[in-house]
């Protein structure tokens, strides 16, 4: 009894799941920053968040730690970050935000739309944590930095490409396997989860 309430624990209080609540705290902290017109310190903050999510995987790895609460906490971080930047753009650069809004909602639909696909199926965010979508990510917040400091609008709209490949890839993995997983790196894996069933 006492060894399993220690596992439950090292599961529960963990460095990896404690670096990710701590990018679910910075979500409200960088909403504030927006609300009061410091762009400066909010693009801190999302590079603040974007270390942390490197090094929350990073430490589950090395440490052994890797739980299904981290990878979801991992994934509920991504969510809250990502939907702070597109409602922060919006409070921040409007008119950039209207310039792009193809390509801003291209983005903010490879993100929700995957999640809500889930959620009918599976009844839960899923936690795939795709090769696609990591890259996806990286290039859309480098993206999201480079058009909204005025230096090119052509890396975020590559950005969207990349995410609507992503968040199909997503979906597929969704349709393809019959209970919920976390981790799946691609559709070849989620095809080989199908073969097993």
């Amino acid at each position: 009894m006492i060894k399993a309430m220690k596992t439950v624990n090292q599961e529960i209080y963990n460095w990896p799941n404690l670096v990710s609540a701590l990018r679910i705290l910075l979500a409200p902290a960088m909403l504030i920053l927006a609300v009061k017109q410091q762009p400066v310190w909010f693009i801190v903050l999302l590079l603040v968040s974007e270390f942390t999510d490197v090094l929350d995987g990073f430490l589950a790895r090395h440490l052994n730690q890797i739980t299904d609460l981290g990878s979801h906490l991992d994934s509920w971080g991504d969510f809250c970050i990502y939907s702070t930047l597109a409602v922060s753009a919006w409070i921040l650069w409007p008119d950039i935000v209207m310039t792009e809004i193809i390509f801003v909602a291209m983005i903010i639909g490879s993100f929700t739309l995957p999640v809500i696909v889930g959620m009918i199926k599976l009844k839960t965010i899923t936690s795939y944590h795709t090769w696609s979508v990591k890259v996806a990510v990286a290039v859309t917040v480098i993206s999201y930095i480079l058009l909204f400091m005025d230096f090119s609008p052509w890396p975020f709209r590559f950005a969207a490409l990349l995410c609507v490949y992503a968040a199909i890839e997503e979906i597929a993995i969704t349709c393809l396997i019959g209970h919920e997983h976390v981790d799946v790196r691609s559709i070849r894996q989620a095809l080989k989860f199908r073969k097993e069933l």
